[in-house]
């Protein structure tokens, strides 16, 4: 199994690669820095240093064309992107990075002149504000009415992974993650309960600058779920929520003094809600896929602070 990952650099990308490569893969990191340091702070260098890194932007055609066909690539898992907060700010540079972006991994596994299966991140974005929808567990029939530019794009992913399949026959997964957390998780709105675990770890103050639920996922279990799916003999074009564990960010600071007394004094949160609904059900991944790793939520938490304790920065 030879694998492309992009946004290799990034938190899920980072923990994909250490995965993969403790699986005895052959790792094409792909980013627009060839800086390791976040890997490097949940992987070992030796460990990091098997992977081949290349360099360049995920927008260029013909780059990502011809690196999936010289490299021999037959697995791509595709998360190279940028987040909401940059899309509603430079809607069409957070198109092109994006949409064009994601156009440019299935035209490479098209042409690659070899099968190559495709496990990309979606998003719980292409879902509209929870009011749009009540009181109920959105299932993947339910319809999708994302209200920000970063949930258009997505949802636009997820349609261009369909008429690849039915078209060309290459066979994708698509992800929709909620909020990601763990060791490597520092850009983006959904970052700020990481970065409260690192300020905690680090006994210093910080803001959560959102309110309400979160339906939050650990990092190390989200990139076992990648590599199940990119793994999986399942054909097609599907597309699958992913769900955690909801709590209200209140909830959060509470559970965060619960495993370091004393911090609920140094985290607050207050702010806009995140307008995505919350509200998943993710039956169809585990009936599809199998069963899929779910740390309990507390104990995810420790490990992520114990383990920003341990990093010297």
């Amino acid at each position: 199994m030879n694998v492309l990952v992009t946004g290799a650099q990034g938190c899920i990308g980072s923990w994909v690669v250490k995965q993969l490569l403790e699986r005895g893969a052959d790792v094409v990191m792909f980013d627009t820095e060839s800086n390791t340091a976040r890997i490097e702070m949940i992987a070992p260098k030796a460990l990091v240093s098997r992977a081949r890194i290349e360099t360049g932007r995920i927008e260029n055609t013909e780059r990502i064309v011809s690196l999936v066909r010289d490299a021999g690539i037959t697995h791509i898992v595709h998360l190279a992107a940028v987040l909401m907060p940059f899309c509603q700010a430079n809607p069409v540079e957070g198109a092109t990075i994006n949409v064009i972006g994601t156009l440019n991994v299935f035209q490479a596994a098209r042409d690659a002149g070899r099968p190559v299966r495709v496990v990309y991140a979606s998003s719980s974005a292409v879902w509209g504000p929870e009011d749009a929808y009540g009181n109920v567990s959105l299932t993947e029939y339910d319809a999708l009415k994302p209200s920000t530019n970063y949930g258009v794009y997505k949802q636009a992913n997820e349609g261009s992974a369909r008429v690849f399949y039915n078209t060309h026959g290459v066979s994708s997964i698509g992800l929709r993650p909620w909020t990601v957390f763990g060791v490597g998780r520092d850009r983006g709105l959904t970052a700020d309960p990481t970065l409260a675990m690192k300020a905690v770890a680090q006994r210093e103050k910080f803001h959560i600058r959102v309110s309400g639920h979160m339906d939050l996922q650990y990092v190390e279990d989200v990139a076992e779920i990648f590599i199940r799916c990119l793994v999986s003999p399942v054909e097609g074009a599907h597309v699958f929520n992913l769900a955690g564990t909801i709590v209200t960010m209140d909830e959060l600071i509470g559970k965060l003094d619960e495993i370091r007394p004393g911090a609920a004094g140094l985290i607050t949160a207050g702010g806009p809600p995140v307008p995505v609904a919350y509200r998943m059900d993710d039956s169809h991944l585990r009936a599809t896929i199998g069963e899929m790793p779910m740390t309990p939520l507390n104990e995810a938490i420790q490990k992520t602070i114990e383990n920003f304790e341990a990093i010297s920065y």
